[in-house]
C-alpha cells in the first residue's frame, strides 16, 4: 500500500511517496502552489499514477506544542483533500523537518540555488518516513 507524504507550505508543496511496503519514502516533487484547482489536479494525477491509499500532510506544531496559524492553514487543507479525494489523510507532527532537510543538503554540500529547489521534497520524504516508521512500530 503506498502512502504520500505532503509538506503543505505557502508557496510550494513537497511531494514524497513510499514504496509498495510502506516502508521507505522517495521524494517525487515540488509542486510549485498556483490555484488551488490547479494544486488539487496535480495532486490527483500523481495519486493515481502511484496509486497512492492514503495520505500524510506535516502538520507544523510550535516547540510548546500548540497549533499556529501555518498549522491551521495544514489543518485545513487535510480537511479539503479528505472531503475531495474520499481517502484517509493523516496529519503528523513536523516540527523540525525543514530544519532537518536544510542541514542535510548543507552537510552535502548543496549549492544554496539547488537547496531552495529540494529542500521542500526532503522534508516531504522526512514527514512521510517518520510517520512510516511509526506504522511499523505499532
Amino acid at each position: 500500500m503506498r502512502v504520500m507524504g505532503l509538506d503543505y507550505g505557502e508557496k510550494t508543496i513537497g511531494v514524497a511517496v513510499s514504496d509498495e511496503f510502506g516502508w521507505t519514502a522517495q521524494g517525487l516533487e515540488v509542486i510549485r502552489r498556483q490555484t488551488p484547482e490547479r494544486d488539487l489536479q496535480r495532486l490527483k494525477e500523481l495519486i493515481r499514477q502511484f496509486e497512492v491509499q492514503e495520505l500524510v500532510v506535516g502538520l507544523p506544531k510550535n516547540m510548546n506544542n500548540t497549533i499556529g496559524p501555518s498549522g491551521e492553514h495544514c489543518i485545513a487543507f487535510a480537511e479539503m483533500l479528505k472531503e475531495t479525494l474520499h481517502m484517509p489523510v493523516h496529519l503528523w507532527d513536523e516540527r523540525l523537518t525543514t530544519v532537518s532537510a536544510q542541514r542535510a543538503l548543507l552537510e552535502a554540500d548543496v549549492s544554496r540555488k539547488k537547496r531552495r529547489q529540494v529542500v521542500d521534497k526532503l522534508a516531504a520524504v522526512l514527514i512521510l518516513q517518520s510517520y512510516l516508521d511509526y506504522q511499523t512500530k505499532r
